[in-house]
């Protein structure tokens, strides 16, 4: 959107993508799909103090998985530039988003984590591996059960983007 339409003058935050391809290989990289499986094979998700359990080993998995350096350096190099475009208290939105989002018959929306204005290295950094394990939240575990998506092919990407403030201005 950005690259299509602020040619013609329309306003559009720029941002950047983490993509579903970094999330498989961090999760593969950290040897982590084994005890994915371990915290989420034969779940019975109509039971919800085990869901509730299960899930939160899954997050803690995912979230303890280490961005590679290489990840996290494309990544900073990427918000330097929004920096550079918008000032360095640029403030941006983390945003999930599922490869199984809006499909014809099911919708994942307001399932994963967003977070919103977020500043500084540290707290991008932190944000992505949140939204990233935010892929195994109760409700989206429960949904994707319920919808029969298999926990293993659905990955997750993130979009980041400048912010816009609704209190200075129209968004």
């Amino acid at each position: 959107m950005y690259r299509e339409l602020t040619p013609m003058g329309i306003k559009v935050p720029n941002g950047f993508a983490v993509t579903a391809e970094a999330y498989r290989d961090i999760l593969e990289q950290a040897d982590a799909w084994a005890p994915l499986h371990e915290a989420l094979d034969g779940l019975e998700a109509e039971d919800i103090g085990c869901l509730a359990s299960r899930a939160a080993r899954a997050r803690e998995i995912v979230y303890r998985a280490p961005l590679p350096v290489s990840l996290q350096q494309e990544i900073l190099t990427a918000y330097r530039r929004l920096q550079e475009e918008y000032g360095s208290d640029l403030s941006v939105a983390v945003r999930s988003s599922a490869t199984a989002e809006d499909l014809p018959d099911s919708s994942f929306a307001g399932q994963h984590e967003t977070f919103l204005n977020v500043r500084g290295d540290d707290m991008l950094l932190d944000s992505c591996k949140r939204c990233f394990a935010s892929l195994f939240t109760d409700r989206a575990i429960h949904y994707r059960i319920d919808k029969g998506f298999d926990h293993f092919k659905i990955a997750l990407s993130i979009g980041v983007m400048k912010i816009v403030r609704s209190d200075l201005a129209a968004s």
